[in-house]
């Protein structure tokens, strides 16, 4: 199989499709990542044309328009011979233009499942993603083998872009969650309590969840290690609210909080960790 695209999200998957002992070709325009990879076993691919051959390719990509490029473009995925090529996009992009990249692979030939993630890069590494999947029934049949590596829960929601539609719930959910971790973090902090402490306290009560086992020591200890990005997340955030826009839907705490994301990726820490909302308790020192 191929995977375009290798920051946080595609080494991770691909270093645990290497761990499952697929074989796996890489693209990115980085040589730097794909010499990474290529270090662990996985082949070098020149182009993304050259990654075709290999039947399924995965996207791992930040917008819509990179993947147009990488997929459509000149030495794109599908520009040569596309026939039967399956290409899963595991990107987090806009549903609307998830319909339109489905479409377009169908008249050549290809097939399409969008299944964006939730759980990171160390749900990839360990196996443990949680996917939502869109497309046809006969395409995301033939992904869940591949999926099935890197997953532990794979949902078929709908036609093309119905997971694309569900990330952007989960991403509701998880940003909001986030700004609320980094509030509650701040107030212990401040108090010079125990984060570790503090989360056996909580834990088992009705704040507990999946997200504040995961990350609040993380924030609570300002460890900016990455597990995802703030430019993702204000992406993200402003997929949703473009679509709820269109839709009906207010979202005025989706839109607060999108805007304290931007707020960071203005001041120049877009592509830190989503921990990078502790830079707003201007009395605490964030490790770099």
């Amino acid at each position: 199989m191929g995977i375009a695209g290798l920051g946080v999200m595609g080494s991770a998957i691909a270093r645990r499709l290497l761990r499952r002992d697929r074989v796996v070709r890489v693209y990115d325009i980085r040589p730097t990542a794909v010499a990474a990879l290529t270090q662990d076993g996985a082949r070098a691919a020149e182009s993304p044309t050259l990654l075709a051959a290999t039947g399924v390719v995965i996207l791992s990509l930040n917008t819509a328009d990179i993947v147009q490029q990488v997929v459509f473009g000149p030495d794109g995925v599908l520009s040569a011979a596309p026939d039967g090529v399956l290409v899963i996009d595991m990107s987090s992009i806009d549903p609307e233009r998830t319909r339109e990249f489905a479409e377009r692979a169908a008249k050549l030939g290809a097939g399409w499942v969008d299944a964006p993630l939730s759980g990171g890069a160390p749900g990839a590494e360990r196996g443990e993603l949680t996917l939502m999947l869109g497309g046809e029934e006969e395409h995301v049949e033939r992904a869940l083998p591949v999926l099935g590596a890197v997953a532990s829960r794979l949902t078929h929601l709908g036609p093309a872009g119905s997971g694309q539609l569900v990330k952007s719930v989960n991403q509701v959910l998880v940003g909001c969650g986030f700004a609320a971790l980094a509030e509650a973090a701040a107030l212990v902090r401040a108090a010079g309590l125990p984060p570790r402490q503090v989360l056996t306290a909580l834990s088992g009560g009705r704040a507990d969840s999946a997200l504040l086992q995961e990350f609040f020591v993380k924030f609570a200890d300002a460890d900016l290690s990455p597990t995802g990005r703030v430019s993702n997340m204000v992406k993200d955030l402003e997929a949703a609210r473009d679509y709820a826009r269109s839709a009906g839907v207010p979202l005025p705490v989706t839109t607060t909080v999108a805007e304290l994301h931007r707020w960071l990726a203005a001041a120049g820490h877009g592509e830190a960790d989503n921990a990078a909302l502790m830079h707003y308790y201007a009395s605490l020192e964030v490790r770099p």
